[in-house]
Formats: structure tokens, C-alpha cells, sequence
């Protein structure tokens, strides 16, 4: 038999307390596409990944999911976008660290079931920008 690596994840499970609550805010504020759901699930499309919003069975189960880093063009657009929306933030879009000619951008929000996401983006800096002494340090958000 053949030992196998993992190849991509699949399906990332989020734990909600009222899924038609959490229903609303993943299709109508962050514009998932719903694939499907039943009474105690819900199954939307994240560019190949799976995400399934759940009831939890047992109460060992019922705990905040990891945090989802949705990963998006324009991270300062797609923040005022959703706080028109109502989606509750708890910074603001920043630098977190700086690669070579690239700057990642993060800003940290919750769903409507108190589970903690980001959305991030990764923006190359134009040769001649001038880049702040502070964007070269890793910045811990947690």
C-alpha cells in the first residue's frame, strides 16, 4: 500500500449557534455562494474550498472555529464594503509583515456567531513607494 500526502483541504467546518443567522451573513455580507443546506447545515463555495457551517452535535463540538483568512483584492474596498453591511470589525485593515516588494494586509472582524476571520491581501509596492521602517516587523494580531 501506498502512503499518501495530503493534497489540499477540502472542507473547513465553522460551528454556529443559529444557522439561519449565520446563513444570512455568509451569503448576503460576505457573498459566498450557498451550494446547499438542511435543517442543521449549511454548505457554501469559497474558490475550491469547502465551507460547511454546522449546528454542533455535541456540545465537545461547540466551540469558535480556527480563524478563516478570506484572502481578497482590495482589502481596504472590501473593508468599507462590509461595514456598510454591518459586519463588526475589531481593527482596521494594516501591514502585517513585508516580503521583498510585497506587503500583506490584514483586518480582523466576527461573524454573527462570535467566530473571529480575517480578510487579507497581498499588495506589491511600487519601486519608487517609500515603505514605513515598521512594515518589515511581524506584527502579531492575537
Amino acid at each position: 500500500m501506498e502512503a499518501r500526502k495530503i493534497n489540499h483541504v477540502g472542507q473547513i467546518g465553522i460551528p454556529v449557534k443559529d444557522l439561519n443567522r449565520a446563513l444570512v451573513f455568509y451569503k448576503e455580507k460576505l457573498g459566498l455562494s450557498l451550494l446547499f443546506n438542511t435543517d442543521s447545515m449549511a454548505f457554501f463555495e469559497c474558490d475550491g474550498l469547502r465551507l460547511m457551517l454546522t449546528l454542533p452535535e455535541k456540545e465537545e463540538f461547540a466551540h469558535p472555529s480556527s480563524v478563516i483568512y478570506f484572502q481578497v483584492n482590495n482589502i481596504k474596498d472590501n473593508y468599507k464594503l462590509l461595514e456598510n453591511q454591518g459586519v463588526i470589525f475589531i481593527d482596521e485593515p494594516h501591514v502585517i509583515t513585508k516580503m521583498g516588494q510585497t506587503e500583506t494586509w490584514m483586518v480582523i472582524f466576527k461573524d454573527t456567531e462570535d467566530n473571529t476571520h480575517a480578510l487579507m491581501s497581498e499588495v506589491q509596492i511600487k519601486k519608487n513607494q517609500k515603505v514605513s521602517p515598521f512594515t518589515n516587523a511581524l506584527l502579531l494580531v492575537f
